[in-house]
């Protein structure tokens, strides 16, 4: 069996577990990256560095190999699959941030939806078969009118992220199902690690207790604290991506954890892992039990990282998961969070 995957995005947080879970199978993988990206590879670096007593990277140039390129230009990525005839493809690739997306909505569309149109039609005109998988979203759902969302819960996206998701997922429900093409898209919910992008809310925040635990960080600024969210954890999800390019039969999943967690306890979890107590007063503003140096508070919340619009009760039932994919999530909201705090802050003191 062919066991050869082309990753787009595998710089990414998603994009580095999953060539981890890949070549841990036996797999060839192949990752598109940008010409930019080559400054931007930290999340991979350990897959293809020298290191421990060989002196060997831990994979083969072999296995492992990155190929320059972007989905704007369809020739190169059309030659790329001729070339590499990769039996998976993950399309992980796309402008990630929800917040971003209301100040750059053409990009956020162009490389979520555009890009994975793009990428189908090429897929369409191979002569062998690929499976592929596509990294869908729950901000499709928006402010959805139940919950826990499933596979049948209408798409009301409330952001120009979820807009561009929800065109991408539909548009591979058609190519499934008017050309045959094996197309799955995984609506996953929000799932961390000590990966994730320190643009993202949570990195922020376990970084901030990481580096206020630390002394090197006094002040902390958030938005609402009272936000919600299934978060989960990244290497679990990956898992699941897999799977579902291993069914029978393609179909779209959603991965969630089935239970959500706020802003404010996320927080409470990652400073309370490095031994700080938040104390919340009534307008929002979150001391801690132990002062620092500077007697500030550490906690603020800003106006400014409030979104325009806000989903709302996005909790996920990955019930069909479970039965068609025997996935079932373990680390899950708070227990993510001190998981983060805690190798934020161990990197942090290997550093100094």
């Amino acid at each position: 069996m062919n066991k050869t995957a082309l990753i787009t995005g595998i710089t990414g947080q998603d994009g580095s577990y999953l060539a981890e879970h890949l070549l841990a199978k036996g797999y060839a993988v192949h990752g598109l990256v940008r010409r930019a990206s080559m400054f931007n590879r930290s999340r991979i670096d350990h897959l293809r560095s020298p290191g421990g007593r060989t002196g060997r990277p831990s994979v083969s140039v072999e296995r492992l190999v990155l190929h320059y390129g972007d989905l704007a230009d369809l020739t190169s990525v059309r030659r790329l699959l001729r070339k590499l005839a990769p039996r998976e493809v993950y399309h992980l690739a796309g402008q990630s941030h929800v917040g971003l997306s209301f100040e750059i909505p053409e990009v956020t569309c162009q490389e979520n939806g555009m890009a994975t149109l793009g990428l189908l039609e090429a897929l369409r005109d191979l002569d062998y078969p690929v499976r592929f998988y596509h990294a869908a979203s729950s901000e499709m759902f928006g402010s959805p009118r139940s919950g826990p969302q499933n596979e049948q819960t209408s798409f009301n996206p409330v952001n120009p992220y979820g807009c561009a998701k929800a065109f991408a997922t539909q548009l591979c429900r058609v190519y499934r199902s008017a050309y045959g093409l094996f197309a799955c898209s995984g609506i996953a919910y929000n799932h961390e690690s000590p990966r994730r992008g320190e643009n993202f809310v949570t990195r922020k925040i376990t970084l901030g207790a990481a580096r206020i635990a630390a002394g090197k960080q006094s002040v902390l600024t958030l938005g609402n604290l009272d936000a919600r969210r299934d978060w989960g954890y990244a290497p679990e999800y990956v898992a699941a991506m897999w799977r579902m390019l291993q069914a029978k039969a393609p179909a779209d999943y959603v991965l969630a954890t089935g239970k959500t967690c706020s802003v404010r306890d996320f927080a409470t979890a990652a400073f309370a892992e490095l031994g700080i107590k938040l104390k919340f007063s009534g307008r929002g503003t979150a001391e801690t039990g132990r002062r620092t140096d500077t007697g500030a508070i550490v906690i603020r919340i800003a106006p400014r990282f409030y979104r325009a619009t806000d989903p709302s009760h996005l909790v996920g039932n990955a019930a069909l998961a479970k039965k068609a994919l025997n996935w079932t999530p373990k680390v899950t909201g708070t227990a993510v969070a001190r998981l983060m705090a805690r190798a934020d802050y161990d990197a942090l003191m290997s550093a100094m």
